[in-house]
């Protein structure tokens, strides 16, 4: 299997990475016609080898490896745009201008293989507005990895109205067997991960604008509260954690007492509480816990905060 990537640019140069770490050839397009296209080559191979490099010292790979994946990237002008028809799937990475994205598709989709999946890694743009340039249309969707693509393991697949549920099969299945964690979400602005954090950043720093807090001390308690938590336990798992009944109340007083209805409990937290639908101690919440080994389950969770712990080199021994 070959991949390509369209644009030689940071999203296709770390996407570059992760397909050649997992053994994959594949071949950086250079959208731009240039008159210095070996030096552009040159950066890319330089950077290649200078982020496996990291990579082996951050102990994720052996050092004696980082050649041998690195030449399983080539950089490419457009002037030879012909090879992408040997690309089984080709991630489109170029700036987040529609009018170039959908000229940059409507190129490659015409060279590319009938069979071949095309995904836009836009952070933006919704499918639907891009689907139109691509030739065969069934086989796009987008596929928005989070920056550094090599190290986060997150891969948010947004299939279009038109998108055959078999191509957005077969690209899950594929980023899963190169260990990456791809997840299905509807045609929306912001994905999941854009959503949730663009809220959870405009807040930390309205925190800071208020004077609610120093930004040192912001800092502290989002990273050894908020996400120390939030990285073992899901959102919605926090939620079932602690009940729904305790989110609903606790939302209700911040919306009043801040006079802010921002704040304030969606509609679906009334919803499962009306239905029973309180969180692990009715046994089903936003997730479902039937037949689960609730004590044995929080134990596990507890495990994984302990280990959180000895890695914030938190972790003490009792005083005895």
């Amino acid at each position: 299997m070959r991949i390509a990537c369209l644009g030689a640019g940071r999203m296709g140069r770390g996407i570059a990475v992760v397909f050649a770490f997992a053994g994959y050839d594949v071949v950086l397009l250079d959208m731009k016609s240039r008159g210095d296209f070996k030096r552009l080559a040159d950066e890319v191979a330089n950077e290649m080898s200078s982020t496996l490099a990291m990579l082996a010292r951050i102990g994720l790979m052996q050092p004696g490896h980082i050649a041998a994946i690195a030449n399983r990237v080539s950089v490419i002008p457009f002037e030879q745009a012909a090879e992408l028809d040997s690309a089984d799937v080709i991630f489109e990475g170029v700036p987040e201008i529609v009018e170039v994205k959908l000229d940059t598709l409507a190129r490659a989709s015409r060279l590319a293989r009938p069979d071949a999946i095309i995904a836009s890694t836009t952070s933006t743009i919704l499918v639907d507005q891009l689907s139109p340039a691509v030739v065969h249309p069934e086989r796009f969707l987008n596929a928005h990895w989070l920056n550094p693509a090599f190290l986060v393991p997150l891969v948010e697949l947004s299939p279009g109205a038109g998108t055959d549920p078999g191509v957005t099969a077969r690209l899950k299945a594929l980023l899963e067997q190169i260990g990456k964690v791809p997840v299905v979400c509807a045609a929306t602005p912001g994905y999941i991960v854009p959503r949730i954090q663009g809220l959870a950043m405009n807040e930390a720093a309205r925190l800071v604008e208020q004077g609610v807090a120093s930004a040192e001390d912001i800092e502290k308690a989002v990273k050894f509260g908020f996400g120390f938590r939030f990285a073992v336990l899901g959102l919605l798992e926090f939620i079932d954690w602690g009940g729904g009944d305790i989110l609903y109340y606790a939302a209700n007083y911040l919306a009043k007492a801040l006079d802010d209805p921002r704040y304030a409990p969606p509609d679906i937290i009334a919803r499962n509480m009306a239905e029973g639908r309180i969180g692990m101690k009715t046994a089903r919440g936003f997730l479902n816990y039937e037949g689960v080994d609730l004590e044995g389950y929080r134990e596990q969770r507890l495990a994984a905060f302990a280990l959180m712990l000895r890695q914030f080199g938190l972790a003490r021994e009792p005083v005895v």
